[in-house]
């Protein structure tokens, strides 16, 4: 999912930068508790193909759309953010459902694991460095939207590896991270804590995924 809010003038007053980390982390942190609750509950239950996943994912994404709007509104856009969480597990719990029948559950924990290690290292690298990527965040939107439709048209004509994907997946949405950091390490440019910890969410989501199906692939060689 490749949704990414704009960053219109702000309507909060501007806090510390450590307390607007703190924010954004903790809101983001029970949201990845919440999608890694659903897809426990369901991934036993919803198989690959099922319509349920495909409607949470399409309600999922009407949540985002609704994050943006309810901007103003902070704990309507927090409970909305919160349900998409929810959603998010149900959507992706068919993948995790295949590759713990395929592998064990161990590999979806070494996959979170690796997840969280690489976002606190990622988020480290900003704060240490003052790494600021921001001016590059069109070029890697159209760079992401080009692994859609390659992914998509690879779906019939079979001409990128999954392996390949995933790590080009990988490495778009760290840049992405890095960028999202760099914003909340500049006071989030406009966006509101929980559309930053939405981005945030999103970025870990996704190198999520792209790491289980590396060691998915890696595990299928052995």
């Amino acid at each position: 999912m490749a949704y990414r809010f704009s960053a219109p003038r702000p309507l909060v007053p501007a806090v510390p930068v450590q307390t607007l980390l703190g924010q954004v982390l903790g809101i983001t942190a029970l949201g990845m508790a919440l999608t890694a609750l659903s897809a426990y509950l369901f991934e036993a239950t919803i198989p690959i193909g099922s319509p349920i996943a495909l409607i949470a994912l399409l309600g999922g994404f009407g949540l985002l759309i609704a994050i943006n709007a309810t901007r103003a509104n902070e704990p309507l856009s927090l409970s909305l953010f919160y349900a998409f969480a929810f959603l998010e597990g149900i959507g992706i719990s068919p993948i995790i459902g295949r590759y713990v029948q395929g592998f064990g559950p161990s590999i979806v924990v070494n996959a979170a694991a690796t997840t969280a290690m690489g976002m606190f290292v990622l988020g480290a690298v900003v704060y240490a460095t003052g790494l600021d990527l921001r001016r590059f965040q069109g070029i890697m939107m159209l760079a992401l939207l080009g692994l859609i439709v390659a992914g998509v048209l690879s779906i019939w004509l079979h001409f990128i590896s999954p392996t390949i994907y995933s790590w080009a997946t990988l490495a778009i949405f760290s840049v992405l991270t890095l960028i999202d950091f760099a914003r909340i390490r500049a006071g989030g440019d406009g966006l509101t804590p929980v559309q930053m910890a939405t981005q945030i969410y999103l970025d870990a989501i996704n190198i999520f995924l792209a790491i289980l199906q590396i060691l998915g692939n890696q595990r299928r060689r052995d």
